[in-house]
């Protein structure tokens, strides 16, 4: 979970360094610093539950696969895997907070003076 933290707080924290200029300019139009977060929140989340649905059926595929090399494996049990989809939902929320929070700290300024 530690590793998944990492990482998608790694790759929000890098798309949103890629986004400062376009940040600055929707600040100095008069976006809100809510609407900027609801942004990046929104777009992270879109991300992490595109890989989560990949992940899920990455998993129940290569369950079916293990249930033939280990004894008295479920396949699927959806009670494990809601569990699991929630825990991951929940630490990418998270780990996406703290990148939409801070891009709501871009002076409109110094976001338009870098290029």
């Amino acid at each position: 979970m530690i590793l998944a933290v990492v990482g998608i707080y790694g790759v929000l924290a890098y798309e949103v360094a890629q986004r400062t200029h376009e940040i600055g300019i929707r600040m100095a139009l008069g976006a809100n610093r809510g609407g900027i977060v609801r942004l990046i929140f929104g777009q992270s989340l879109r991300v992490v539950l595109v890989g989560v649905v990949i992940g899920v059926a990455a998993a129940l595929g290569l369950a079916r696969l293990m249930t033939t090399m280990i004894y008295q494996v479920q396949p699927a049990d959806p009670l494990t895997y809601a569990g699991v989809t929630a825990l991951v939902l929940c630490v990418a929320a998270l780990s996406a907070l703290l990148p939409a929070r801070r891009a709501t700290r871009v002076d409109p300024l110094i976001a338009l003076r870098y290029e």
